[in-house]
Formats: C-alpha cells, structure tokens, sequence
C-alpha cells in the first residue's frame, strides 16, 4: 500500500487524506487542499499517466504549491483530450478543478477577454479553492494587457454572483496573495478605480473583504492614496456599513 502520510507530519487524520489523495473528496481546509500529493492524485483520476508526466509531477511536489499546481496544469493541457478535460473541470476533488483553471491559462497565445470567459465557471465554482485558483492562474496573461483586463473586470463587479464580484477585485490586486506583484497597481492605484468604484458599497463581506485588501495593498507603496481614497467614499457613502467596513479594514495597517 502506497503511505499517504500521517497526522503527525500533516495535522491531517490519515483515512481523510487517503479520501483526498484518491480524489474522492474535496477538501475543507486550506491545511488539507495543501496537503494533496498531487503526484498520487494525478495517477488516481488519470492511470494512462506515462512515466516522464508521473516523474515530472512528482518532482513539482517541492516547488511551491502555486508553481505545483501551474506545473501540473499546464502538463495536462498537453495530453488531456476534450472529454478529459471537460471530466476534469466537472471532478470532486477541488485540487483536480484547480488543475483546469491552469489548464485554461495554459493556451497558447491567449488574449483577457477569451481567459477570462473560460475562467468564469470557475471563478464561480462552489468550492473556495477553486476559486482562488482562478484568480492566480489567470493573473500573469490579464497583467499583459492591463487596461484592456482592467475594463473586463469591471463589467464583472455588476454580477449577481458574489463569486465573481470578488474576482474582479481579487484578480489584479497590487500585491496579491503567492503572485507577482503589479508593478503598474503600485504606482498608481487610480488604475484600479474602474474596478474598486463600483464595490465600494458592496453588501457581501465576501467582496468587501477583497476591495479591503486591495486598498490595503496600494496602501503599503500609496499610503496617502489609501486614506484619500478611503475618506472620498466614506464623504460619498455616508452612514453606509459596508463602505465603513471597507474603510476601516482597508486602513488596518496605517497608524
């Protein structure tokens, strides 16, 4: 039988990891979506795998997990077939989703607005790491052309979906979360605004939250920005909670 760890090394009880490694489940945590041995669950949901594919994505197991999953992926949209991917895109494991998302980023030549049309189903996926996934795969093509993803994204912030208001936000903060930082976002923020305006009132913590860290970002480089900014919609929106709530989390780390 293959050692799928244990509690000991991965705070995790071992029948729940075996249940993750084989891809039959999705996980709960960020402490269990990092602990998938994404060689073992590869060889689960594809057995065809060859040798080289197998060696190299076990290799990938000590690379960092987003530079992992980005390996993967983009391993796969060489083999995978059509109905292979749309099975991968559909599968419980959420790590096999998150797969699908640098699947997605790793066509050739890609421009914004196509991404970003395949990205969406999961941008909106129920599961909270897929969507992250969304953002980081897609994040280095839409920073190409950054005005033109800019005002895509914006039509995104009038969604009906939480989940994709919160990607609109989420996509290109300054700094963001394991990814290259946007040089352009640091030095002027303004960029961000098309984006950023239409959230300030959002009444989804879950969108509140991310336009809050992106300020927060900006603030790091633009701390001036971030208090004028923060001050302008509190003048625009007042007594408004969620602008408040913004505001004050927006500014957590200015004294």
């Amino acid at each position: 039988m293959v050692e799928h760890g244990s509690r000991r090394r991965t705070g995790i009880d071992p029948e729940r990891l075996l249940e993750l490694n084989e891809g039959r489940v999705a996980s709960r945590t960020l402490a269990e979506a990092l602990s998938v041995d994404q060689a073992l669950l590869l060889e689960n949901i594809f057995p065809f795998v060859t040798d080289e594919l197998r060696s190299s994505v076990t290799q990938a197991q000590s690379l960092g997990i987003l530079a992992r999953m980005r390996h993967v992926g983009a391993a796969l949209a060489d083999l995978l077939d059509e109905e292979e991917t749309a099975r991968l895109a559909a599968h419980p494991s959420d790590t096999a989703r998150g797969w699908s998302c640098f699947i997605v980023a790793a066509i050739d030549n890609i421009e914004p607005a196509e991404l970003l049309t395949k990205i969406r189903p999961f941008a909106d996926d129920p599961h909270f790491a897929v969507r992250e996934w969304a953002w980081m795969a897609t994040r280095s093509t839409l920073v190409t052309d950054l005005e033109t993803s800019i005002g895509l994204l914006a039509e995104w912030t009038n969604d009906e979906s939480e989940r994709i208001r919160r990607f609109a936000s989420e996509a290109l903060r300054p700094r963001g979360v394991w990814s290259t930082h946007i040089a352009a976002l640091k030095v002027d923020p303004d960029l961000g605004l098309p984006i950023l305006t239409p959230l300030r009132a959002d009444p989804s913590r879950y969108v509140q939250d991310s336009v809050a860290n992106w300020i927060n970002d900006a603030a790091k480089t633009n701390p001036d920005w971030a208090r004028t900014q923060c001050r302008r919609w509190l003048t625009e929106n007042e007594a408004n909670a969620a602008t408040e709530r913004i505001a004050r989390r927006a500014l957590r780390s200015l004294h």
